[in-house]
């Protein structure tokens, strides 16, 4: 057999490999989001939304607790991660860049990533529930927060440094200090690259379960009281899967239907904005 035949042939298998791969992957997902789908949709309806939770064995009732509480918790968690995560990057990209500390926080925040959640969730129940003496909806957002900090550094921190830094020389020959180049020039140029990154930080944190259990537990009845525990869909879809009842079991269908939904919609939302941006240019 001649080389290039032999180089064909190494070439076939790889492709072929790499596609089996890459079917039987899209297969289990499409399985997945199928059978949500499937179960989700027949459990669907005005009362799910509108209505709380009634007593365990009786028909009827809705996650109305759980989604008012999950909003609260996932907002309260953005509004601490977000800018937490955009002035730390903002840092390592302009003030500290080729530095020993920005190399140092950029590893912390890779392994931060990497991190299993439930760990996270540990450390705040040992922190702040823990001390308190009681769960409560400020802590599920400061684990969530956690959990946001680091997408949202290194994204803010890679996008950042894809602006030339001949902006800034020119904005610098202008005469303007350093703050208002990264606010007016650096920030419009990696604008929608930072905003992607921020949406798929809220996603990350939307399906956590584990970091909720530790910190913000549950409520079976309504309440928007943040110094208490606050309920959330994704716990709410734990307890209801392991539950006896047929209506437990639809709601949490239901639910993580919601959820996919929201996540996608992030997602395809994410995508937009950067075709938008650089298609513009």
């Amino acid at each position: 057999m001649s080389r290039e035949n032999l180089r064909k042939m190494e070439n076939f298998i790889a492709l072929a490999l790499c596609t089996l791969a890459a079917m039987f992957g899209l297969f289990w997902l499409i399985f997945i989001l199928g059978d949500v789908l499937r179960h989700g949709i027949s459990a669907l309806n005005i009362s799910l939304f509108v209505n709380d939770p009634v007593p365990p064995g009786i028909e009827g009732g809705g996650l109305r607790n759980a989604f008012v509480g999950h909003l609260l918790i996932t907002s309260c968690a953005t509004l601490i991660g977000v800018p937490i995560g955009v002035l730390g990057g903002t840092f390592l990209a302009e003030y500290a860049r080729g530095r020993k500390i920005a190399r140092a926080i950029s590893v912390l925040s890779d392994i931060m990533v990497s991190i299993p959640s439930i760990v996270v969730g540990a450390f705040i129940y040992a922190v702040i529930v823990k001390p308190f003496g009681h769960f409560s909806g400020w802590a599920g957002a400061v684990a969530l927060a956690i959990i946001m900090i680091p997408v949202v550094l290194r994204t803010t921190e890679d996008m950042l440094s894809l602006v030339p830094l001949t902006l800034r020389e020119a904005a610098f020959a202008l005469g303007a200090p350093y703050y208002k180049v990264i606010i007016q020039i650096v920030y419009r140029g990696a604008a929608a690259g930072i905003l992607t990154g921020i949406l798929l930080s809220i996603g990350r944190v939307v399906g956590e379960t584990a970091p909720l259990l530790f910190t913000s537990f549950n409520n079976s009845f309504f309440s928007v009281n943040m110094n208490g525990p606050v309920s959330s869909l994704t716990v709410t879809v734990f307890q209801y899967a392991m539950g006896p009842y047929d209506t437990w079991h639809a709601q949490a269908w239901a639910a993580s239907l919601m959820i996919t939904i929201f996540i996608l919609l992030l997602t395809i939302l994410g995508r937009l904005i950067l075709k938008w941006r650089y298609s513009k240019r």
